[in-house]
């Protein structure tokens, strides 16, 4: 039990840190958290996502990404586009497309540098732990 506590105490320290790296980043190219990873979700979506798409890969809660949605339209930077049903599409506009690569591509190169920094198999490793970790804390979380 000792080990696994201190191995969550150093997993959330890891956490944490990484989560403020991110955040002064974020800070560095004058965006909030949330636009962001708004930006960011939209960029790897090439530009075009559902706005339920965007909220799960950002981990916000609705009511986070729609009011920075709301901040993005009001700058002309995204645009809601009905889909399917109640369904709404977030898409980048021109100048979203401008801002995106300014800022969330930017972060996306760092990332991909580090990554491929790492041989093949670190980054497989890396990945097939962290999705097993998700998926166990996932059925962890439906034992609740």
């Amino acid at each position: 039990m000792e080990h696994s506590c201190s191995m969550i105490k150093h997993y959330n320290l890891l956490l944490g840190e990484l989560e403020g790296v991110y955040h002064d980043i974020s800070l560095k190219m004058g965006l909030s958290d949330s636009v962001s990873r708004i930006l960011y979700t939209l960029c790897v979506f090439d530009g075009c996502c559902s706005l339920s798409l965007v909220c799960r890969q950002t981990g916000m809660s609705k009511q986070t990404v729609n009011s920075a949605i709301r901040k993005l339209e009001e700058q002309g930077l995204v645009f809601l586009k009905s889909a399917k049903g109640k369904n709404k599409d977030v898409i980048l506009t021109e100048e979203g497309v401008k801002l995106t690569d300014r800022t969330a591509r930017k972060i996306i190169e760092m990332e991909n540098d580090i990554f491929c920094s790492w041989s093949k198999e670190e980054a497989e490793q890396y990945m097939v732990l962290t999705e097993e970790f998700l998926k166990s804390m996932r059925k962890k979380m439906q034992d609740l």
